[in-house]
């Protein structure tokens, strides 16, 4: 058993589909209200609040391919 980390409730993980969801011991799933809270102050960025430069940056290291790494035994 694992506890939630907003509220502290104790939960069980269950695989639904690809995603782990989270369950109450009574079996219905698991939405606290801390938990909504804490999604909804997420900051987001503005893209107008940005300079040209630091887009050009983030597109930059986002179009990058990264390495890959090869074991060598």
């Amino acid at each position: 058993m694992a506890n939630c980390k907003f509220c502290g409730e104790e939960i069980t993980w269950m695989k639904e589909g690809s995603k782990n969801v989270p369950i109450e011991s009574d079996g219905s799933l698991h939405r606290c209200q801390e938990m909504k809270d804490s999604v909804k102050s997420l900051k987001k960025m503005d893209r107008n609040s940005l300079s040209e430069e630091e887009i050009k940056q983030y597109e930059q290291s986002i179009n990058k391919p990264k390495k890959k790494k090869f074991k060598t035994f």
